[in-house]
């Protein structure tokens, strides 16, 4: 009897002592399981400081690396240099359209009869710069022909596009005058003269008919002046 007691003891006390066991097991594996809660609290405080910064640092860095770009693409040096030929480009531009108008006044104008052969009728107008300055004699002159019973009729433009004449002092430019040549000796035009207005000009000049050109097949409205060009 006294020895089913002691076995029944020390039952008990096993059972305290497994209980007093487990019961500290699951306090370390709450305090481990709370410092393992900390740590990684801890882990991902320090990750998500690292991963601010690291946005921080790479938002100040694209922000840095942006206002460099734009310093140096947009309003640095290279978008200065572009801005700068843009400039110069419009600046030329309007250099070029400063260039005035050749006035009348300043060129010698003459015809000559240059006719290539028999059939095709060509006069040739040549404007020389004798002004002091470079000038503009781009597009088409005004061209009127008058004939012998001093009517006055208008000349048509031929199908050309005009070509830039820009004419330093002494330098000329040319026009022409064409037509087809009437060999038949029953022309209705007499031509005497030639009057001329350069081009945007608002001054003319008579000239006289060629001597030697040959007789105008038609109406003077079938004869057609030409665009100015350099002679070089």
């Amino acid at each position: 009897m006294k020895s089913t007691r002691i076995t029944a003891l020390a039952a008990v006390s096993l059972a305290a002592a497994l209980s007093l066991t487990a019961c500290g097991g699951d306090g370390s594996g709450t305090d481990a399981s709370a410092a393992k809660g900390s740590s990684s609290s801890a882990s991902s405080s320090s990750k998500g400081s690292a991963t601010s910064t690291d946005r921080t640092d790479r938002s100040t860095g694209s922000s840095s690396s942006g206002s460099d770009a734009t310093s140096s693409d947009g309003s640095g040096s290279a978008s200065g240099q572009g801005a700068g030929i843009g400039t110069a480009a419009k600046g030329a531009t309007r250099t070029s359209s400063r260039i005035a108008f050749c006035r009348t006044a300043d060129l010698a104008i003459d015809a000559v009869d240059a006719a290539p052969d028999k059939n095709s009728g060509r006069i040739d107008i040549t404007m020389v710069n004798r002004g002091s300055t470079t000038c503009s004699a781009t597009g088409f002159a005004g061209v009127d022909i008058k004939d012998a019973d001093h009517t006055s009729n208008p000349i048509g433009r031929g199908p050309a596009q005009p070509r830039i004449t820009t004419l330093k002092p002494g330098d000329a430019a040319v026009f022409d005058l064409a037509y087809t040549i009437d060999g038949s000796g029953d022309s209705l035009s007499s031509p005497t003269d030639i009057l001329v207005t350069p081009p945007n000009e608002t001054h003319t000049v008579t000239l006289d008919w060629p001597a030697g050109a040959g007789d105008i097949k038609g109406a003077y409205t079938d004869v057609q002046v030409y665009p100015t060009h350099t002679t070089h």
